[in-house]
């Protein structure tokens, strides 16, 4: 089965919750609904989210206390957050939200297609990094048990490098398309994103190829997941 990606929804009125849901369910993903920034927190502290959709104009803690937390957790302050806001103070409201960590800041009421386009964005972007954890983790198993049996388990160690070399080479063409599909955006975050997981693929595939035989060099370190 293929693994959905998990979107938090955060806002204080349910109407709200439900529209965003009617807008997102296109997507087919996981939507978790938090009523306040206290609840969101909770979520996060046990989930894996690909994006977050927060409210600002929230009682208690609004959009941008909420932020402010998110950003100081190690466990989640990668996570790309999205502020939605029912008023435009202008400028120097719209900077506080990026200032916070917001990715993105959209007024209301927003295009549902505009919404819908950005959101499928991050969510591939969360999906090709879960592929490339797993394919690391594999190539992790790999190279333990190259350094155990000496010389690899010949013909099956050779079976499992071609299956591990197979499945990497899907995920780069992936990549590779979702890059060139960024190309024309102006969404920077989104860009930049893409290109550290294009990075992290590049060390992937270079510790593989190391770890071919007669290679003749130990195998290269693994890419960093942060």
């Amino acid at each position: 089965m293929v693994q959905k990606a998990k979107i938090l929804l955060v806002d204080d009125r349910p109407e709200n919750l439900l529209a965003l849901e009617a807008i997102l369910s296109a997507l087919d993903q996981t939507l978790v609904r938090a009523s306040s920034g206290e609840e969101a927190l909770k979520a996060l502290l046990t989930d894996d989210f690909a994006v977050i959709l927060l409210d600002v104009q929230m009682p208690g803690m609004d959009g941008f206390e909420t932020a402010a937390h998110i950003k100081r957790r190690e466990r989640t302050r990668d996570i790309p957050i999205i502020f939605l806001t029912a008023i435009n103070h202008g400028p120097h409201h719209t900077f506080r939200g990026y200032a916070a960590g917001a990715v993105d800041y959209i007024s209301k009421p927003f295009d549902p297609w505009v919404l819908r386009a950005k959101v499928s964005v991050f969510v591939e972007l969360y999906m090709k990094n879960v592929q490339l954890r797993e394919q690391a983790e594999l190539l992790r198993l790999q190279t333990e048990g190259r350094g155990a049996d000496g010389d690899g388990g010949g013909g099956s160690s050779s079976g499992v490098l071609a299956e591990l070399s197979a499945r990497l080479a899907a995920v780069e063409e992936q990549a590779e398309a979702l890059s060139k599909h960024l190309d024309d955006s102006a969404d920077a975050a989104a860009v930049a994103t893409a290109a550290h997981l294009e990075r992290k693929l590049s060390g992937l595939r270079r510790a593989l190829d190391a770890l071919e035989p007669g290679s003749g060099g130990r195998p290269a370190s693994l890419p960093s997941q942060n």
